[in-house]
């Protein structure tokens, strides 16, 4: 589903997956690939809005966790798309991938990364995105925000009603409470989170994040 002249968003299909978004530009990314069981699904649904999966340049991830990154091998295969990290990812990667797999008694579904992001920012061609490290739920959670578009793509950092939880390996309470906290200062018309339902107001926006200050925060 196209939301924004360069940016589409395709829900989460089942249990272990998890919202992925496409942004399309000079350089094309996906975000969150999901679960690999669901991935014909996610591809026949990119071919819906006139995207090939070769298309698609970079593979990245809000966060390491399996219900994120599982298919991003999958997905290479099919696109031949590089999967680009941030470095905090790499330093986390032990904890996100391998700790928190045990943690559910899963197989660990590490994939092997091509490169990393650079620095604080990914260019996209017209779509200039902004990367946030949003610790606290996940310690390598990062989040992607777009200045001129007003989207936020933010992983399990905070939901429409809720926010990640922060008893995983690595997780953190008082860093999830710190990240809402800045994340809430930005001109935001789009909150993408991980799961369940987007919001797409600046009005909904900001009434999401006073009322997860106000009636969540305070019992993590």
């Amino acid at each position: 589903m196209k939301l924004t002249n360069n940016l589409y968003f395709y829900p989460e299909k089942g249990m272990l997956d998890c919202n992925t978004y496409v942004i399309r530009d000079d350089l094309s990314i996906i975000i969150d690939p999901g679960f690999p069981e669901f991935l014909p699904a996610l591809i026949q649904d990119l071919h819906r809005d006139g995207i090939n999966p070769e298309d698609i340049s970079i593979i990245t991830n809000t966060h390491l966790h399996v219900d994120h990154c599982w298919a991003n091998e999958a997905f290479k295969e099919f696109s031949e798309a590089k999967i680009v990290i941030h470095p905090v990812q790499k330093k986390f990667y032990d904890v996100s991938v391998i700790e928190t797999s045990k943690f559910f008694g899963l197989q660990p579904a590490g994939f092997k990364e091509d490169s990393y992001l650079d620095g604080n920012k990914l260019d996209a061609g017209d779509t200039e995105i902004e990367l946030i490290h949003s610790p606290g739920h996940s310690p390598d959670s990062i989040s992607f925000y777009c200045r001129k578009e007003k989207f936020l793509i933010c992983g399990d950092v905070i939901f429409n009603g809720n926010t990640g939880r922060v008893d995983l390996p690595g997780g953190s309470g008082a860093e999830l409470g710190q990240s809402i906290e800045e994340l809430s200062q930005l001109k935001i018309e789009y909150l993408l989170p991980g799961h369940m339902d987007i919001i797409t107001s600046a009005e909904q926006v900001k009434d999401n994040f006073e009322f997860i200050k106000e009636h969540i925060l305070g019992w993590l």
